[in-house]
């Protein structure tokens, strides 16, 4: 089973760096990033706007976790929203490819 990972990020530069770490140690094969999501939400008690990036990392079932606690450790966040969901299907080919570049390899 493959996932994406899911996670929001105060800008891009900081979701790109994110994102290449998890590239880089191989518990993620890609990572999107996409600009320009405004974040509505309620911290403090108070109701919050703010601009956000949100990155979509796509990898297998068994490093999801691993990914999750990766973003959590670089986060600049205390509570990140980072998720992961199954991925139900999708080619051959790429399935093939996620697994040959993550480390779990299976």
């Amino acid at each position: 089973m493959l996932q994406t990972v899911y996670f929001t990020a105060v800008s891009h530069e900081a979701a790109v760096t994110i994102a290449k770490v998890l590239v880089q140690e191989r518990l993620v094969a890609c990572a999107n990033v996409v600009d320009g999501v405004t974040s509505i939400y309620r911290w403090d008690g108070a109701l919050q706007k703010d601009p956000e990036a949100v990155v979509f990392a796509k990898t297998t079932a068994e490093l999801a976790e691993p990914a999750i606690q990766r973003v959590q450790d670089l986060h600049e966040y205390d509570c990140p929203c980072v998720v992961a969901w199954d991925i139900a299907s999708t080619s051959d080919a790429y399935e093939k490819w996620i697994r040959s570049e993550t480390s779990s390899g299976q």
